[in-house]
């Protein structure tokens, strides 16, 4: 399914996506000078859905309580369980800016056995490992997680993880591919991504 061009936009659809997610407000004003990025045009297909859904993924990225590079940590974990060059593509750079060095990024494949995490970051990885795989978090990783997290954190942890891998997958069966950037099937072995199979 393609994007829906902005110039097919009826003003409808864009005051009702308007006013979700700051970031994509830029493209919906057209201040951004630029063309929106192909996800805003694919949830203009359906705005009544897509804009809840940038609601809520507003809440997370603008709005929420886990720092930052925890959030994206587990957004590009997800983004590699789940093969998702579109999220991939579109994290690794909110991934550096919220602290995450090009290395641990690199590392992220190999998951929580990779040598440069601490072990708050391995609880991270491993709860979101968890939830790909089973759909729950084990008590052991539970427990270490809430001696570090709030009540808050905790339940943002899981909306995150679960709402990615429910955008992953509506991402992924559309064939929404990023615009520009690496091919992640023909560089897999250089560019970090999901490509590949990962190591858990």
């Amino acid at each position: 399914m393609e994007p829906l061009a902005a110039d097919e936009w009826t003003d409808e659809q864009r005051e009702l996506l308007r006013g979700g997610l700051a970031r994509a407000d830029r493209y919906l004003t057209g201040d951004a000078g630029a063309p929106p990025p192909p996800i805003l045009g694919l949830l203009a297909r359906h705005p009544r859905v897509g804009a809840p859904w940038l609601a809520f993924s507003g809440t997370l990225l603008d709005g929420g309580t886990l720092d930052p590079r925890d959030r994206e940590l587990l957004i590009l974990r997800v983004g590699w369980r789940t093969r998702c060059h579109y999220q991939w593509a579109q994290h690794v750079g909110m991934a550096e800016a919220a602290g995450l060095s090009p290395g641990q990024i690199a590392a992220v494949p190999r998951g929580a056995d990779a040598g440069v995490w601490s072990e708050r970051d391995r609880d991270l990885l491993r709860a979101a490992d968890q939830l790909v795989d089973g759909h729950t978090v084990d008590d052991a990783v539970w427990r270490r997680l809430a001696g570090r997290f709030d009540e808050r954190r905790l339940l943002e942890l899981l909306f995150v993880v679960g709402g990615y891998v429910c955008l992953a997958m509506v991402l992924n069966s559309v064939g929404l591919r990023p615009a520009g950037g690496p091919d992640l099937d023909a560089d897999a072995d250089a560019v970090p991504g999901p490509a590949g199979t990962p190591t858990q």
